[in-house]
């Protein structure tokens, strides 16, 4: 799992069977510190997240389409959380 932050939206008039109703979003992955880090991503959202918001995102092929009860779907990255804060501490 990873944390990033939705930047955008896909729209896709044709898809998979599988992914129909499926709201795609774009992903940018953060660092702890909320700097970007790494390529944008789509992501297949599962619980309703909004551009802007931080999400928790999951990107493992299988563990993604699992994640969002679409067993069997070409799923690559999953939105399975939003995040409401973050609070760690550096051991350094």
């Amino acid at each position: 799992m990873q944390i990033a932050r939705v930047i955008g939206t896909v729209v896709a008039t044709q898809k998979n069977r599988k992914l129909e109703g499926a709201k795609l979003l774009l992903v940018q992955p953060l660092a702890l510190a909320g700097t970007p880090r790494g390529t944008v991503l789509i992501a297949v959202d599962g619980v309703g997240a909004g551009v802007g918001e931080r999400v928790l995102v999951v990107i493992e092929g299988k563990a993604a389409g699992d994640a969002l009860g679409r067993k069997g779907a070409a799923v690559d990255a999953a939105i399975i959380g939003i995040v409401d804060a973050v609070d760690y501490t550096d051991a350094e």
